[in-house]
């Protein structure tokens, strides 16, 4: 029977022994900068024809991917969104908030060097004041020391080292490390923005960089695949951001969690990665496309028409199985999707632009666009750049610039150059953009604001991925909608929230009146890309001689001690430090903004623990009630108290407690301020796999009726962790103030590796002991 050999082979199968003579041939390295380490498509390949023969089915192009990267392709159980996977990646990547902690932890390892190809990238720790250049300079200065803490540690342990001032991390992913078929893992949640080049990228917290990067296999709980078939085309004012935004509003915040979201059908021409990167925002595990015509392109104009060749040969791997199942499918017709906006406060939160002006007049928000912001690691690709240039250029020709302030972040210094040898830079600036530099900025909170004051209700329009309250520039009252590059330009242009570009129009410094035509852009510039400054250092092939010193005065970098382990006894009578009402990201609990500097200081950002998570008790942010006092203090403050005589305490929380960013600081603070538990209805991927890293419990209610059990003046024991398995329940005990108990169920998801950690007191103790 053909059908079912071929269905056993893989289609690819009858091309095997050519693709394998070419590629033997010409091993090809995985990037520029890495010329030993060469790609393994024969491997991949290997594994997947394993798995389909195992499994009897055709396979989506997510699973090929992730089985075919297995540790143990024969042997491992699969089950789409219940077993966990030993998988293999081929390489780590680290932004330099990230990347400190990560970089501690790998020191404490005691390893000599990392075993996968592994790079650092500072992105993180510039602040937008002024413009590129002076900010940029400044931060240099000011972040000294854990610059150089990070270039000396990447020298010794075999880490390149991207300098700051080089990009974003995740445009630089795609300029040199991103291929088809790579499964890569990135210390940031939008390391998902790979997908646009057909990679695996997970965004994980640090901890899961260390077993990467130690020659460990990584686990991922096995992900389900949620397809989206795009039908039609995009024109006119719509753009890739509107199909994210659309699935966003589809799926809310937590609908693709333990799910990639895999893009088929005949619409998937369009600028892939921004769809990808905004995938965190649902929680997604991550998003791809197949391989296409537009990658190859893309990879040839970033100098790797290597890499493309040998990915021709291995195309069947790269794209999925036809009569392959998805867990859930939606469809869109791009030829319809209209331009949309989301927010504000929250990315799922979706309007189509032509009604966000009478939703913003029902609602109350403030119509006046005082800031536009574009660029960041969702929109700064050369032809979004071009685009918004091609609008301001209308208004100038016209005589006008924005009425609002307006923003310009390029997401590479590669960026950067080539727009400026093109003439967007300036096109951008003339109608009254400030070119900031090649780095996240306010898309993150390093934004020196200074046009409101705290507390002032505004809105600002950006191209950015969250919009979580106070995330941009630390103001609650400001809110702030996410949109394409070419929407936040007209509407920096108009001032107003209420505009449509499609309908409305413009009154030109001559009193005609005018309507924007819609954006044009080239995809790839006409010309190379100018590659602009040389920002990359390359690792010693010997670095044990480098010297890596953290000082024990400084205040923001500090060596770790290692966590205590679990004493082999329930835990009884806890407090409750903070019981959280509504939304709680990874903002609320380890904000990011100016304590951006602590990250490499455990003890230090420890002082920003939940300072953000709204208390039921009082509704007020960083108030609780000391329960050893009596008193009223902040929430670090009180579980600094709590840990200094000998009270172990828990938090409870809601839904998709921790989403957001992968910043594992979110777990390292309760652990090191004395927190055994966090009790909530359910999590965010990342965050929980970060609290079972450090050794705490990550909890759900089994009916989640029970979070309205529980007072804030209340004491909690867990029971049944003598006799913890996987799959097995706890049972909390409530004692109230009033001296009456009551029982509840918490369920949990560890395994037994995950078991391990907790027993050890943390992920980093339990590899010592195997060592």
């Amino acid at each position: 029977d053909l059908g079912s050999n071929s269905l056993a082979l893989g289609t690819g199968a009858r091309r095997f022994h050519v693709s394998a003579a070419f590629s033997a041939k010409a091993k090809v390295a995985m990037s520029r900068f890495e010329p030993s380490s060469t790609i393994n498509y024969e491997k991949m390949h290997e594994n997947i024809n394993i798995v389909r023969r195992r499994l009897s089915r055709p396979l989506t192009l997510s699973e090929k991917i992730v089985y075919g990267h297995l540790d143990d392709p024969a042997g491992q159980e699969i089950d789409r969104g219940r077993t966990y996977l030993r998988l293999r990646p081929d390489r780590v990547a680290m932004q330099d908030a990230t990347a400190q902690m990560a970089m501690l932890q790998f020191i404490s390892s005691g390893l000599p060097r990392v075993a996968v190809p592994s790079t650092i990238h500072c992105d993180h720790l510039i602040e937008a004041q002024i413009g590129g250049p002076e900010d940029l300079q400044r931060a240099k200065e000011v972040n000294e020391e854990v610059y150089n803490f990070l270039a000396t540690a990447a020298a010794k342990y075999g880490v390149g080292f991207w300098k700051p001032g080089s990009g974003i991390i995740h445009q630089i992913i795609l300029e040199n490390y991103a291929y088809p078929g790579v499964m890569l893992i990135g210390t940031d949640s939008h390391t998902p923005n790979g997908g646009g080049l057909g990679s695996i990228c997970i965004g994980v917290g640090g901890a899961d960089a260390v077993d990467v990067m130690a020659g460990i296999p990584w686990e991922l709980k096995c992900p389900n695949v949620i397809g989206v078939k795009l039908t039609g085309s995009l024109s006119g004012w719509t753009s890739p951001k509107d199909v994210i935004l659309k699935v966003a509003g589809i799926l809310t915040v937590k609908g693709g969690t333990g799910a990639i979201v895999e893009y088929h059908g005949p619409g998937i021409w369009c600028r892939m990665a921004t769809i990808c990167n905004m995938g965190a925002e649902i929680g997604a595990t991550t998003s791809i496309f197949p391989y296409n015509h537009r990658m190859k392109t893309y990879m040839e104009k970033t100098g790797r028409g290597e890499i493309s060749a040998v990915a021709d040969h291995f195309k069947d791997d790269l794209v999925p199985d036809n009569g392959c199942e998805y867990d859930q499918v939606i469809e869109i017709n791009l030829s319809e999707l209209k331009p949309h906006i989301n927010g504000p406060f929250t990315p799922d939160l979706c309007h189509p632009v032509s009604e966000i002006g009478a939703t913003a007049k029902k609602n109350g928000w403030p119509l006046e666009v005082k800031v536009g912001l574009i660029g960041s690691c969702t929109n700064s690709s050369y032809e979004d750049m071009g685009r918004a240039a091609s609008l301001a250029k209308q208004a100038l020709d016209k005589g006008l610039k924005c009425k609002a302030q307006f923003t310009v972040t390029p997401g590479s210094e590669q960026i950067r150059a080539t727009i400026e040898r093109d003439g967007y830079s300036k096109i951008l600036s003339d109608v009254g953009g400030i070119v900031l530099a090649n780095a996240c900025g306010p898309c993150i909170g390093q934004w020196d604001r200074k046009d409101v004051k705290k507390g002032e209700k505004n809105t600002i329009v950006t191209s950015y991925n969250r919009n979580f309250t106070a995330r941009n520039d630390a103001n609650p009252a400001t809110h702030a909608f996410v949109t394409s590059p070419e929407i936040v330009t007209a509407m920096a242009i108009a001032g107003t929230l209420d505009f449509n570009p499609e309908t409305d129009y413009l009154t030109a410094a001559n009193g005609e009146k005018f309507k924007l035509e819609a954006p044009t852009g080239d995809e790839l510039p006409s010309r190379d890309f100018d590659p602009g400054q040389d920002t990359y250092q390359y690792p010693p092939a010997e670095g044990s001689s480098v010297m890596v010193n953290v000082s024990p005065t400084s205040n923001r970098l500090q060596l770790l001690e290692p966590f205590d382990t679990w004493q082999g006894k329930d835990l009884e009578g806890m407090r409750i430090l903070i019981k959280v009402k509504g939304k709680c990201t990874t903002d609320h609990i380890s904000a990011a903004g100016p304590w951006l500097k602590f990250r490499g200081h455990l003890d230090n950002i420890s002082n920003n623990m939940l300072i953000g998570a709204v208390n039921i008790d009082n509704d007020a942010v960083n108030k609780v009630k000391n329960l050893l006092t009596g008193k009223f203090g902040g929430v670090p403050d009180v579980a600094r108290h709590y840990k200094a005589n000998g009270v172990n305490w828990v938090v409870v929380g809601d839904e998709n407690y921790g989403e957001g960013s992968s910043r594992e600081h979110a777990a390292l603070e309760p652990r090191h301020l004395g927190g055994r538990a966090i009790i909530v209805k359910s999590f965010a991927r990342i965050h929980e796999t970060n609290l079972k890293k450090q050794g705490l419990l990550p909890l759900t209610f089994d009916d989640a009726k029970d979070y309205d059990k529980i007072r804030p003046d209340d004491k909690i024991s867990i029971t049944g962790l003598p006799s913890l398995v996987p799959g097995k329940p706890l049972t909390a005990v409530i004692e109230h103030s009033d001296g009456s108990q009551e029982s509840i169920t918490l369920n949990h998801t560890f395994n037994e590796t995950q078991l391990e950690w907790f027993r050890a007191g943390s992920a980093l103790n339990r590899m010592k002991e195997l060592q």
